[in-house]
């Protein structure tokens, strides 16, 4: 191992959680989390060491401290330190850990930094979806129209109404919708009301009401006062089984 010439300072604002980047990707997990382990106790008590085998996650780690000095110290001494023939490039991590958070704080504390987390997890899902669906759609630059669709055709009805929603070019998949206070839920057993959806749904922070559609069997909209309470209740409810067979229940956002 050998350190590089090559230095730079962090970018983020100091906390106990180090981000390490350019790691060598071939390198077990297992291998890759012990190697981390031996170097960076040297800076300080360890608490949590986080790296996954995702494409998106790898070659990256986040470990987190006891305290933000010894956090500073290691970046300060390891940056640019070689592991497996590549040399590693720290910065504070952008956010508290869970680990920190549940070090130092209380439970509801705890339980709200999840919540945030979870959120934005999935807005940033529901945007990587949306650009997903619009590269999907756009005709390649330069490209000859097909002879086939380049014939005048019919007039389908409606043809030359706008709709109304300036994203109905680009429909994002039910999963991956952003967060919002309304729950649309589905495949709910025939025989459960509102009183039962309400003792089921209204257990969760800021509950609202229930609402039935009527003359549609097996779907509600479950309302709350914000959306940490409608991501507590999805994050709970979403796949549990209900009735006398217990099917599992779909719970997603309302499209808005």
């Amino acid at each position: 191992m050998a350190v590089t010439a090559v230095r730079t300072g962090p970018s983020q604002p100091p906390n106990s959680t180090v981000y390490v980047k350019n790691l060598e990707e071939r390198i077990k997990i297992d291998d890759l989390k012990e190697a981390l382990t031996e170097i960076f106790s040297e800076y300080g008590t360890v608490i949590d060491l986080v790296a996954k085998k995702s494409l998106k996650a790898k070659g990256q780690a986040f470990v987190v401290f006891e305290d933000v000095e010894a956090a500073e110290r290691a970046i300060q001494e390891v940056q640019g330190f070689e592991l497996f023939d590549k040399p590693m490039l720290l910065d504070f991590a952008k956010t508290r850990s869970d680990a920190t958070v549940q070090s130092e704080g209380t439970e509801e504390e705890f339980e709200l930094h999840k919540r945030r987390r979870l959120a934005e997890k999935e807005r940033k899902q529901a945007h990587q979806a949306a650009e997903e669906q619009k590269k999907l759609k756009r005709p390649a630059t330069g490209a000859a129209p097909d002879a086939a669709t380049s014939r005048p055709v019919k007039a389908s009805r409606g043809a030359g109404l706008k709709s109304s929603n300036p994203g109905a070019g680009a429909v994002v998949p039910e999963e991956y919708l952003p967060p919002n206070k309304i729950l649309f839920v589905q495949n709910l057993p025939e025989d459960y009301d509102v009183d039962g959806l309400t003792a089921i749904f209204g257990r969760f922070e800021g509950f609202r009401e229930v609402r039935l559609v009527p003359g549609r069997k097996g779907i509600a909209f479950v309302e709350y006062e914000a959306e940490a309470g409608a991501i507590s209740a999805k994050e709970s409810m979403s796949g549990m089984g209900l009735g006398a067979e217990s099917k599992p229940i779909k719970v997603v956002y309302q499209r808005q």
